[in-house]
């Protein structure tokens, strides 16, 4: 039985000028300094330690009860602060802002609180006034939100000159283009924003989903259809989802289409924490993202982009309740319902509520069985729950709507192989490999996949080996697909080849118990035999310790650390160990 193995250059530069500009994540110094007493330490301790671990919920909440017992300390209220943002709740952190603001001691997140809240009220003058005192979050930030709060005052002329800056700045061309071309055509100037459209950089904001859909609604309004229509195409395939298929219909229908990517000043500054907070995700796994995310859905609660990369940050740090609420603030009636329904049916997945998973799924799956990809997923979830028919029935449903046989959908094709290889239908995942081979013929999963399966049955071990090394060439650091080279080595008899490779697989995947297992019979096999029974006892471990792989076999390892793998070979009528050049 084989192993499952899954295996913009200019936004991430100006996203690690901005990082290094804010660190908004840090502790900060004040905060540092002036930790709480002895009285404080069970509700202080308690937060950070919260904080660490990315629950923000916990977090403030501790903060809020230290705070109770020392109202005036100004580290508390800077931590309580990033709490507070990180789980949405900016009006709240906009209240504890004000009190350091107030007390002179602003920090730069409350700062963001503070801004978010005049945004919200579109009281552009105090914005102005607020960025124009040094009073925000930094350069590039503080240009952009002046350039839209100067579009909210009706000062166009003032806000292209802030626009501009940033267009010439070092690093930051591509948001003060997008920024820019999103504002003239906001105002109507169609030619403009067109302008600036049309010539995009590799990399660029206008490259994105978003900035794609900005140009398609210019070139509409515009009239021309033929061009918006092959823009789609070319970006978003024949079968362009729920968002576009409307737009494309209504352009095909003769339609033409308004721009409402954004609709105001308002939204603009949301745009502009959005933007912030996708070139951030792309430098740090951290909460960064996540704060300026929340600022924009904040700004703008219709931005349902901002509210999915709330929800996938959330997810990413570990924070499946979150996470899972967030995904449900997606409207039913929203294109994009169905991205967040897969969202949270996997984060209840990963927060180990599976029947609550696949509750959603079957639900989705109803509710829009016209999407693949909606298929796919139930494919994918039955699959982790070893509900090999269903998860077949639900690939081939999905290989259906994208054309059955025909289909280029070469990642179901691979995963509808790895169910039938484990219900033992192994012609008809082979079949289903190759032809994901056909449409990929390089992919390393597939050739390792269908190469490790091939060395497990012994045949075809030519070809396996020869698929097994081109998947290494693809993924030298994947410690699966080396370990793959090395086994496959080893069934062949190259016992003295497969060393340096199974051993390298071990340094990739130290706490493997399959990879240790197969190091332990490479090692027996060239009379390595103290090792072998290291290696043995060490996957044995990792198996009683939590780490089991379903291709691990406990009571087989036993038995070789019991009698040695030339004796269990024997027991189990196998072949014994031969070199392949061995003439006895």
């Amino acid at each position: 039985m084989a192993r499952t193995r899954m295996g913009a250059v200019g936004l991430a530069g100006a996203a690690a000028l901005l990082l290094g500009a804010l660190s908004v994540a840090a502790p900060s110094a004040q905060a540092q300094e002036t930790a709480p007493g002895q009285g404080f330490s069970g509700a202080y301790l308690a937060a950070r330690q919260a904080a660490r671990l990315n629950d923000f919920d916990a977090a403030s909440r501790y903060y809020t009860i230290a705070l109770s017992r020392d109202a005036s300390n100004i580290g508390l209220k800077e931590e309580l602060v990033l709490a507070q943002i990180a789980m949405g709740r900016l009006d709240r952190a906009a209240t504890v802002a004000r009190t350091l603001e107030d007390a002179g001691k602003p920090s730069q997140l409350g700062q963001l609180s503070l801004a978010v809240r005049e945004a919200q009220e579109t009281d552009y003058a105090a914005l102005i006034e607020r960025i124009e005192a040094g009073r925000h979050m930094g350069e590039l930030l503080d240009q952009l939100v002046k350039a839209w709060a100067l579009v909210g005052s009706g000062d166009m002329s003032a806000a292209l000159e802030e626009f501009d800056k940033v267009i010439e700045g070092k690093g930051t061309g591509s948001f003060g283009t997008y920024h820019k071309a999103l504002a003239l055509a906001h105002v109507g100037d169609l030619g403009g924003a067109s302008e600036l459209l049309e010539a995009p950089r590799p990399g660029s904001l206008i490259q994105t989903r978003r900035g794609v859909i900005a140009r398609i609604e210019v070139l509409s309004m515009q009239g021309k259809t033929e061009e918006a229509l092959a823009l789609i195409e070319r970006s978003f395939g024949p079968q362009p989802g729920p968002e576009l298929a409307p737009m494309k219909a209504a352009l095909e229908a003769g339609e033409t289409l308004q721009f409402d990517l954004i609709d105001g000043p308002r939204a603009g500054i949301a745009e502009v924490y959005f933007t912030i907070a996708g070139a951030i995700g792309q430098e740090t796994a951290g909460p960064d993202a996540l704060l300026f995310a929340q600022a924009a859905a904040a700004v703008d609660p219709g931005n349902v982009d901002a509210t999915l990369l709330i929800a996938q940050r959330l997810e990413g740090i570990g924070q499946f309740d979150a996470a899972t609420a967030a995904y449900r603030k997606v409207p039913y009636d929203h294109p994009a319902y169905h991205v967040a329904e897969l969202g949270r049916a996997e984060t209840l997945r990963q927060a180990g509520k599976q029947d609550a998973a696949i509750e959603v799924m079957e639900q989705l799956a109803e509710s829009h069985a016209e999407l693949a990809v909606v298929h796919s997923a139930m494919g994918d979830l039955m699959r982790s729950e070893d509900r090999w028919e269903e998860a077949v029935a639900a690939y081939d449903r999905a290989l259906e709507l994208r054309g059955g046989a025909e289909s280029d959908d070469w990642r179901t094709f691979y995963t509808r192989g790895i169910v039938h290889e484990r219900l033992d239908n192994w012609d008809r995942a082979e079949a289903d490999f190759r032809r994901a081979l056909e449409i990929r013929p390089d992919e390393p999963n597939v050739l390792n996949y269908l190469g490790y399966s091939l060395v497990e049955q012994q045949r075809k071990l030519g070809e396996a080996l020869e698929m097994i090394e081109r998947a290494v060439a693809a993924r030298p650091e994947s410690g699966y697909i080396i370990d793959s080279l090395g086994w496959a080595l080893f069934r062949l008899g190259r016992y003295e080849e497969a060393v340096p490779h199974m051993e390298r697989a071990a340094e990739l995947m130290s706490i493997d118990p399959v990879i240790n297992d197969h190091l332990g019979d490479v090692y027996w096999a060239v009379g390595r035999k103290l090792e072998a029974r290291f290696q043995w006892k060490r996957a044995l471990s990792f198996i009683d310790h939590g780490t089991a792989s379903e291709d691990a076999d406990p009571e087989r390892i036993r038995r070789k650390l019991e009698k040695g793998l030339d004796a269990v070979l024997e027991e189990e009528g196998s072949e014994p160990l031969q070199l392949a050049n061995d003439e006895t």
